[in-house]
């Protein structure tokens, strides 16, 4: 069946800097080829970070200098708030996030799985970690936390499944009608993509209304030549209020996706068969697991 189109595809070089679309991506198990093949790390923490500590990594825009022929195998142009694009092969880079962040910051591309010492946390217990992701996920006092168990139990104790930067499923799809469902509730919000940082944007059929996206999960997506297994919604987090480029901070688009789509927006998948996608390929549901 039929779902919609792909309108934009959007790949993000840096872990939680602003990323750049793409007429045409390849895609595997490891995602799209070149997403969030290179992330900051706070080395007082001896960790890996992302924009829900460190919000202004979004006020950075990053892009490759030239295509990646495998994860990491490419040197990025990262351009900071003040104008400056410094390259990841240049060790100013290291000095000009540290400034921009206040802490000792580097910029590493991803390392072999087996290394998991890097992509470990700063706080290994379950409580602590209970805690951490109560300031992550930035819920106020009457609003629930995510599920956490749907989550792989290696991120206890990891910041991302290792080999990878990525918090949970490797691919992220977000719909036109859920955009446009959660304007309905909240107009003067700006339901701007950019806020959710999704791979894939897919202009839903008409009469399609609301978060359809959520009806997929279990089943598998026909997209160009590849296969795409949906796994799970996406609890939304404080990161999507946080200013990039034009866009200010807005506390009222976590609180509406928090009440009105019971906290989720958007769906992550896995990659079953790889192929290549393009912008104007048709998404069909083609089957349940």
């Amino acid at each position: 069946m039929k779902v919609g189109v792909i309108k934009e595809i959007w790949r993000y070089p840096v872990k939680s800097m602003q990323g750049d679309t793409l007429n045409q991506c390849s895609v595997s198990q490891a995602g799209i080829l070149g997403d969030r093949a290179w992330a900051m790390r706070d080395e007082a923490r001896s960790e890996i970070q992302w924009g829900k500590r460190y919000p202004k990594l979004m006020l950075c825009k990053a892009a490759y200098r030239n295509e990646p022929g495998s994860p990491g195998s490419s040197h990025v142009d990262i351009t900071f708030p003040d104008g400056e694009t410094i390259c990841s092969d240049d060790e100013r880079v290291h000095q000009k996030l540290t400034g921009l962040l206040g802490v000792e910051a580097t910029l590493w591309p991803l390392q072999p799985a087996e290394n998991t010492d890097f992509y470990k946390r700063y706080i290994p217990s379950a409580e602590e970690f209970q805690q951490e992701m109560g300031r992550v996920f930035a819920r106020e006092a009457n609003e629930p936390m995510p599920d956490l168990s749907q989550f792989p139990e290696v991120l206890m104790s990891h910041v991302s499944v290792p080999g990878t930067f990525f918090d949970n499923e490797e691919l992220n799809l977000l719909t036109t009608a859920s955009l446009a469902f959660m304007r309905s509730k909240n107009p003067s919000a700006a339901w701007d993509v950019r806020r959710f940082r999704p791979n894939f944007l897919v202009e839903t059929e008409a009469g399609l209304e609301g978060l359809i996206e959520n009806d997929w999960i279990g089943k598998q997506l026909k997209i160009g030549s590849a296969t795409i297994d949906v796994a799970a919604v996406t609890p939304r987090c404080g990161m999507v209020v946080q200013p990039q480029e034009e866009l200010t901070y807005d506390k009222t688009i976590l609180r509406s996706v928090v009440k009105e789509a019971n906290q989720n927006l958007g769906v992550g998948a896995h990659c079953r068969v790889n192929g290549e996608i393009r912008v104007g390929d048709v998404v069909e549901v083609v089957s349940d697991e």
